[in-house]
């Protein structure tokens, strides 16, 4: 066993810094204009800082970078732009917008919102399964559906109090 290949770096510090920040904000970029839909109930940072934080732990461990503080330092590296990001996003609002999606309405007044729902790839089929999951037998009932950040839908319903419009369930605005 070699301790000086295990402990010491084969490769430069700022390299293993610099292809860590690199991969980080070329994949976050990446994920950030993939469909709200498809990340869950993660955030793309939580999806992105688990994947790059187990192949680097990995590469690490396996000997790809020949040492184990090549490994650490780029895991390290990771978590630090991950925790950069969301503390600007929580400081800054415009910041905000670019690292975070806000809620998309899909439904308006017992309408389906056409152009927002291709925008997330949502068929009827799957929204309509998704109301159901939330007890709404039909458009008329609801007041605002929205795709929230973390994929998952959200209903406002008409309280029983309210006026609702007169919708047929298969209304659809264009």
């Amino acid at each position: 066993m070699h301790w000086s290949q295990i402990l010491g770096f084969s490769t430069s510090p700022l390299e293993v810094v610099f292809r860590g920040t690199v991969m980080y904000l070329s994949i976050f970029v990446l994920l950030r204009v993939v469909f709200k839909r498809e990340t869950g109930g993660s955030s793309i940072t939580d999806l992105l800082v688990v994947v790059l934080i187990a192949d680097a732990a990995q590469n690490g461990m396996a000997g790809n970078y020949r040492s184990v503080p090549e490994g650490l330092l780029l895991v390290a590296t990771i978590i630090f732009w991950s925790a950069l990001l969301n503390a600007l996003a929580f400081v800054f609002q415009p910041f905000r917008r670019v690292v975070r999606h806000r809620p998309l309405v899909l439904v308006r007044d017992g309408c389906l919102l056409r152009g927002n729902m291709a925008k997330e790839l949502v068929t009827d089929s799957e929204l309509f399964s998704q109301l159901r999951e939330q007890g709404v037998t039909g458009l008329n009932q609801v007041r605002l559906a929205r795709m929230e950040p973390d994929g998952k839908l959200s209903v406002t319903r008409y309280n029983h109090r309210s006026k609702r419009p007169h919708t047929p369930v298969t209304r659809v605005k264009v």
